[in-house]
């Protein structure tokens, strides 16, 4: 499905080499204040182009807004937001539309339809993801009323890590390096890395981190819809991602119950904390108050400029060559996705949280 959410809830449409990407935003409330430029700025963190270290295609990504919107707010009817391709370069992709791509979606893609676009992957593509980053931009301005704020950044690449905890950082280094790394030694060298492998006509992949602060106690559903596992399926949507874990995640694998229960304390004006946040802000599948903090891994871009072995469609032994405009490592782009992706969940979360009670309703 190409739909988002329950009750915020978000149909992304469009190709990387189609007239345009779009999206419809449903079940956003009314009065809500919106923000063209704040949409704008998010946009502009995700667009290629950016530096040395991302894909050279230009995209100026300008969003219209068609519908939902009235007087700079909302107005409770589907908002609709579109984005015009305006630098696709198709023939860059004319020599793979027989062949599979090596670890693409080209073969799933001809298995599920009989059909693909060939054409920069098509609906596969990450150029999709603009669409949910403008989502994701009206969500953040629903819930930035509400003290609730989102903090990704790349905390790896290949082997190079940011070992400190997100709570030592300082958020306001994020965008001040074109890799987003709030580690400034760390950030160089993973530029240098990134830039390298390039050189190399390779790719690379890492981790993006990502902290949201201000979640009220009580978000998420019994069961099934669990907080934590609305979040790893929000994830595990975004391109390129092979990886979702939450608080302690693996790690927490190695400790014992007494090193890794978060105990519960009553600051003085009654609210309920925990000494320690092992949990990542989620129990039993519910928010508790804390903050929410997960990684997402990243592998490295499928193509590369090299020639790799495959097959045609008719099952014959082909070679593929690496053309076209790529990134050699997606991570520093994927910070802008993975937030918004994260502030769709939590609006979608909020929303549903509202109508659990009674006397919220009336």
């Amino acid at each position: 499905m190409n739909t988002f959410g329950k009750q915020f809830r978000i149909t992304t449409f469009g190709e990387s080499h189609g007239r345009a990407i779009g999206v419809t935003i449903d079940g956003c409330p009314a009065g809500v204040p919106f923000s063209l430029e704040k949409i704008q700025e998010e946009l502009d963190r995700r667009k290629p182009g950016q530096s040395k270290i991302t894909t050279q295609r230009k995209e100026a990504d300008s969003v219209e807004v068609l519908s939902g919107v009235f007087e700079d707010v909302t107005t409770g009817t589907p908002i609709a937001l579109l984005i015009w391709n305006q630098d696709q370069r198709s023939k860059d992709y004319s020599h793979i539309k027989d062949v599979f791509r090596p670890s693409h979606a080209d073969y799933t893609y001809h298995a599920k339809y009989g059909v693909r676009d060939y054409r920069g992957g098509g609906r596969s593509s990450a150029r999709e993801t603009a669409a949910r980053v403008a989502a994701g931009a009206v969500a953040k301005q629903f819930l930035e009323a509400m003290g609730i704020s989102f903090h990704a950044y790349v905390s790896e690449v290949g082997d190079i890590k940011v070992s400190e905890d997100y709570s030592t950082l300082d958020f306001s280094e994020i965008e001040k390096n074109i890799v987003r790394c709030p580690d400034a030694e760390k950030a160089e060298q993973m530029i240098e890395l990134i830039d390298q492998v390039r050189k190399d006509r390779d790719t690379i992949g890492g981790i993006v981190s990502c902290v949201i602060s201000g979640v009220p106690a009580g978000l998420g559903e019994p069961v099934f819809d669990r907080l934590n596992a609305e979040l790893g399926k929000a994830m595990l949507s975004i391109n390129a991602c092979k990886g979702f874990e939450y608080g302690s995640g693996f790690a927490g694998t190695k400790l014992r119950g007494s090193q890794h229960n978060d105990a519960f304390y009553t600051e003085e004006d009654g609210k309920v904390r925990t000494k320690t946040n092992l949990s990542g802000g989620i129990q039993g599948g519910i928010s508790n108050g804390e903050d929410i903090y997960f990684k997402t891994a990243f592998k490295p871009v499928a193509t590369i400029m090299v020639d790799q072995d495959s097959i045609d469609k008719e099952g014959n032994e082909a070679t593929v060559s690496g053309k076209g405009r790529h990134d050699p490592c997606v991570v520093p782009r994927a910070v802008p996705i993975v937030e918004a992706m994260a502030a769709l969940t939590i609006a979608d979360m909020m929303i549903r949280a509202n109508s659990n009670r009674l006397e919220q309703l009336k």
